[in-house]
This record gives structure tokens, sequence and C-alpha cells, in this order.
């Protein structure tokens, strides 16, 4: 298991269909990813079951982050996974209620341990929104460096965003 006395991640279960339907749906999240028009519940519950939960089928991973009391909080993403040069892009979102507790800090690290020693990953990045001053302090903490500056990458309602690229090499 992935997991510390805090929290542990896992995968997503059918019973995760109602955390993944508010957090796809935020539009203030929608900036940081693709999202361009809200999901269904049958379209989620399909990603679901389609899902094989497996990195190197599906070329991506989600992990519920769950508190040590059952409570799920969030989700943590590897995309962009690339077997050849061993490397994948992390996407994290963990609830309001449960930000500034250290979780988030936990749930990186933890899944930074499983890359690493699981996958055999070599590297993994971020690109964080340049305004999003909590999410580029997260990122600092766990160990990622600043590598570049992507100019006016993302497009929002309150005009262009810029991100900053992190990247963690790992142990193998």
């Amino acid at each position: 298991m992935l997991r510390n006395n805090r929290l542990r991640l896992r995968a997503v279960e059918p019973e995760d269909l109602d955390l993944m339907y508010v957090i796809e749906n935020d539009t203030a999240l929608w900036p940081m990813g693709n999202a361009t028009a809200p999901y269904s519940h049958y379209a989620l519950k399909q990603y679901i079951n389609d899902s094989a939960n497996d990195i190197f089928h599906d070329r991506q991973l989600r992990l519920v982050i769950e508190k040590a009391d059952g409570t799920s909080i969030g989700f943590l993403d590897l995309h962009n996974f690339d077997p050849q040069h061993q490397r994948a892009e992390v996407g994290i979102v963990v609830l309001q209620e449960a930000q500034r507790q250290g979780l988030a800090t936990e749930a990186l690290q933890l899944l930074s341990d499983y890359a690493s020693l699981h996958l055999g990953l070599h590297q993994l990045c971020a690109l964080v929104p340049a305004g999003n001053v909590a999410s580029l302090a997260l990122f600092r903490r766990c160990g990622y460096k600043e590598t570049a500056t992507l100019q006016d990458w993302l497009k929002s309602p309150r005009g262009w965003q810029s991100v900053v690229v992190f990247q963690k090499m790992l142990a193998v």
C-alpha cells in the first residue's frame, strides 16, 4: 500500500464517482487542464470502468488521496507518461477543506517514492500556474526545482496565464 500514518493513495473505485464529479466539474479548475464542458456522471463512470489502473497500459494513472479515517480528499494524477524516457507529469487537487494541513505534501512524497521504487521513473514534472502561490510553494517544498516558465500557456476567463515548469529527479 502507498500509505503513511495520515493518508494513503489508492486506486479509484466506483464509490469515488461523486468526488470525481465535483472536482471535474469545478469550473475554477478547468483552466489548469483541458476541460471545456461539464462531465456527466455517465462519462465519469465509464472512465472509472474503462481504466485498467495500469500506467503502462493507460499511459496515465489516477490515485485517490484518502485520509487514515477513510475520507477521500482529492486526486493525484500521473499523465503524459513516457516509459522510454522514464518520466511523467504530476497533477494534484485537494478539496479546500483538506488544504493547509500538510496532506498534499505527504501525498506528493508518497507518489515520488512510488514513481521511483515501483515504476522506475527517472523524473517527474509539474506545470503550475505562475499565480498559484500555494501550489508553487507545495512543489518547492517537495523538492521540485523550477526549470522554466512558459509564457501565456493557459487561457482562463481572466486572460492568459504563464506556468512555471517544475522537475524532480528521482533516485532509481
